[in-house]
């Protein structure tokens, strides 16, 4: 098939999902275009099945804010209109769904049906997309998509309970690439971090106030109080500055380390010993499955779709929003030299039923129902 993906080319997961999707496309046979306004950060890798479209919002005077909706539903017709696309897939609905909606309108007056999938990945309707701002809109555009996916049952159920839909969503889960996602030797770099063997606790996200990063810190200031351990703080974002405060106010800055945004995170998980994730919302909570498939275990809170993926008392434990205290009791307990081995047997285990060749037929067979409902009317 000939597709079109559109994406945020961010680290957030909605653009890492779509890329690695695209990318596992492409490897399967199947030609595959991305548009979006910058090259995605996980397309670092060269395959003639994959082509980038860049979108260019044109800046006038007169604009406030650049009208980037429909910069991107004209640089969709014309990827369409010339590449033959057979279907367009969209992640996040905000706002790509609606400029799939304009371009569909658009390139029907030139004669071309082309079907369009929406991907739900969370924030775009537990957050944003709730916004009175948006919400006609999210809803509209929902609904005039022509397959709706989400990323789990409790997404499919809040985009329910949020918005007035009156199409099917299907649940596809999120995945992992066990190839790229899986633990490497990289002992070297485990006594550089901790020569004394200590524990190794990380945390990745996009530190957002949804990820709750002070309960990573205040989760650590316990562990740390009982037993030799370092933590491990990857990506980057508003509330870094906070946690690096309460670095210094609990003083902890030398067993701790800002790593900032890293396009080879799983070297980094794979001399992990535990994960943590207390957000306050996650659709499903990718990042704790890029450790799983690392052989980490992860201590989570149980908010949104998480228990969808962690197991509790199997590949980690899950805890209340909030409750530090349940956390760091779970993290020690894991942390155990007499379980560690078996949690981290037991998340790869669970991140097995996620592997990317599992989850890849699922979206083809939803591609190929789109394009034989078009080509039949429906």
């Amino acid at each position: 098939m000939n597709i079109g993906i559109v994406c945020y080319p961010t680290f957030g997961g909605s653009g890492v999902v779509a890329t690695e999707l695209g990318k596992a496309l492409a490897k399967n046979g199947h030609h595959v275009h991305f548009i979006t306004y910058s090259k995605p950060g996980r397309l670092d890798f060269f395959n003639e099945n994959i082509s980038y479209h860049e979108v260019d919002a044109y800046s006038y005077p007169l604009f406030d804010y650049t009208p980037y909706e429909l910069a991107l539903a004209s640089k969709m017709v014309n990827v369409v209109e010339y590449e033959k696309l057979d279907l367009l897939h969209v992640h996040y609905a905000i706002p790509h769904a609606s400029a799939a909606y304009m371009a569909k309108q658009i390139l029907k007056t030139k004669g071309i049906e082309i079907p369009v999938i929406t991907t739900l990945h969370g924030t775009d309707i537990t957050l944003v997309g709730k916004n009175p701002s948006y919400e006609p809109v999210v809803t509209f555009s929902i609904n005039q998509s022509d397959i709706v996916t989400s990323v789990s049952e409790d997404l499919k159920n809040d985009t329910y309970k949020h918005f007035d839909i009156t199409r099917d969503i299907e649940v596809i889960p999120n995945f992992i690439d066990l190839t790229r996602f899986s633990k490497q030797k990289k002992d070297h770099f485990k006594k550089a971090i901790c020569p004394n063997d200590e524990k190794l606790i990380i945390h990745t996200s996009n530190f957002r106030k949804v990820k709750r990063v002070q309960d990573v810190m205040q989760v650590f200031y316990k562990i740390k109080a009982a037993i030799p351990a370092k933590l491990i703080l990857i990506g980057d974002g508003p509330e870094r500055q906070m946690a690096e405060t309460m670095c210094r106010e609990m003083h902890m800055c030398d067993d701790v380390r800002f790593l900032g945004k890293l396009d080879v995170v799983e070297e980094v998980l794979s001399v992990g010993d535990l994960f943590i994730l207390p957000s306050e919302s996650e659709s499903f909570g990718l990042s704790a499955l890029e450790a799983m498939a690392c052989e980490v275990p992860v201590i989570s809170s149980n908010a949104g779709g998480i228990p969808e993926l962690n197991i509790q008392g199997v590949s980690g434990f899950m805890s209340n929003i909030g409750d530090v205290d349940d956390m760091a009791k779970n993290a020690l307990w894991v942390l155990k030299d007499e379980n560690l081995t078996k949690f981290k047997k037991a998340a790869l285990a669970r991140a097995k039923e996620f592997d990317i060749t599992k989850i890849l037929p699922l979206y083809e067979k939803v591609y190929k129902k789109a394009v034989e409902n078009v080509h039949v009317g429906v």
